[in-house]
């Protein structure tokens, strides 16, 4: 069984930082391509950021280029989303999502409907 167990987020001013993990067990996580996908009260889920299985090559939401950062640590089956210089607009529902494929190669154009496990989504709230 598959389990996508986030931390991090909360509460932070208009410009600060937060960072958010995610474990996942249940599934060779090496063998997975990873994303953090968001959403705001009354939008559709946008994707924020994926890594690819070795973590070398990343993808961004132009919203969030040069202030988020993805990261994932194998070893650990844990991935990251470090958020600096945050805006009210970045505020929402932030959920770890696995890749369906397994070892895919083909990343251009990776996006949400890609993604198949999810964790229960971390609330980050940004205060101007």
């Amino acid at each position: 069984q598959v389990q996508v167990v986030e931390s991090g987020g909360g509460l932070v001013q208009a410009g600060g930082s937060l960072r958010l993990s995610c474990t996942v067990s249940g599934l060779t996580f090496e063998d997975y391509a990873m994303g953090w996908v968001r959403q705001a009260p009354g939008k559709d889920r946008e994707g924020v950021a994926y890594v690819t299985l070795s973590g070398y090559i990343t993808y961004y939401a132009d919203s969030v280029k040069g202030r988020f950062r993805i990261a994932r640590d194998n070893y650990k089956k844990t991935q990251y989303l470090q958020m600096n210089s945050l805006k009210p607009e970045d505020r929402g529902t932030y959920y770890c999502a696995v890749d369906r494929t397994v070892r895919r190669t083909a990343f251009v154009g990776i996006g949400t409907d890609d993604m198949d496990y999810w964790g229960q989504g971390n609330q980050v709230t940004v205060s101007s």
